[in-house]
């Protein structure tokens, strides 16, 4: 499991992209977390069945069955299942010739222009802020920690590492402050994976104070 997404691209490595990064990415895809077209929805299915099956057809038969490997949960619906059938038939056999390794580089390629690629997601309960629904998404990533409102995918705001001063944990809450300690904003969120969280961050804001250091290390000997 990769932990920290910070130099990830997809193709540049492309073992790594084939072992870790699509399997790690395609659940969280799934479980319906990323804001998405409906165009890159129906692209991205046909790219999961290639990656499935390869160039096997005799699977299309079954693709209303298995709807729920190939398209995010809450987007299900959205179609009938022959309607998917159609759409998944017709994609797949644009990409003829594509390989399963192929395929999953294009899956990540689609995933990687969203700002929230390469996050750690949580559902989390909050009732500091009435600004927010009180049912949230939250995303830990490179960008820092983004809320997002779990209905409609929305980025509600991100709070980028530099300005978290302060963040706590216990087995059913995560606590975090942003802004300095006396007027900064706090959001206290109820969650069993707290201490997830919590680790989370620790190491993305630990990895930055260890790159800003070295740089300005870098920056005084080139003087």
């Amino acid at each position: 499991m990769k932990k920290l997404w910070t130099n990830t691209v997809p193709g540049r490595d492309a073992m790594a992209d084939s072992i870790f990064h699509y399997y790690q990415e395609l659940p969280k895809y799934l479980r319906g977390y990323h804001k998405c077209s409906r165009e890159e929805v129906h692209q991205l299915a046909a790219l999961i069945y290639r990656v499935k099956f390869e160039e096997d057809k005799s699977h299309f038969q079954n693709v209303p069955k298995i709807l729920k490997d190939l398209v995010p949960q809450d987007q299900i619906r959205l179609l009938s299942p022959d309607d998917w059938k159609r759409s998944i038939v017709t994609l797949y056999n644009k990409h003829s010739g594509k390989t399963r390794e192929d395929a999953k580089l294009s899956f990540l390629k689609v995933v990687y222009k969203w700002p929230t690629f390469g996050s750690a997601f949580f559902e989390v309960k909050q009732t500091t802020d009435p600004n927010y629904p009180e049912t949230l998404l939250i995303a830990i990533n490179k960008h820092g920690v983004s809320l997002i409102d779990l209905k409609s995918k929305e980025i509600l705001t991100t709070h980028p590492f530099t300005k978290i001063s302060n963040w706590s944990s216990g087995n059913t809450y995560f606590h975090i402050t942003i802004g300095n300690l006396v007027r900064g904003s706090k959001l206290l969120c109820e969650t069993s994976l707290g201490y997830k969280m919590d680790d989370l961050l620790t190491s993305y804001i630990s990895q930055m104070l260890t790159t800003m250091t070295k740089q300005r290390a870098s920056r005084g000997s080139s003087k």
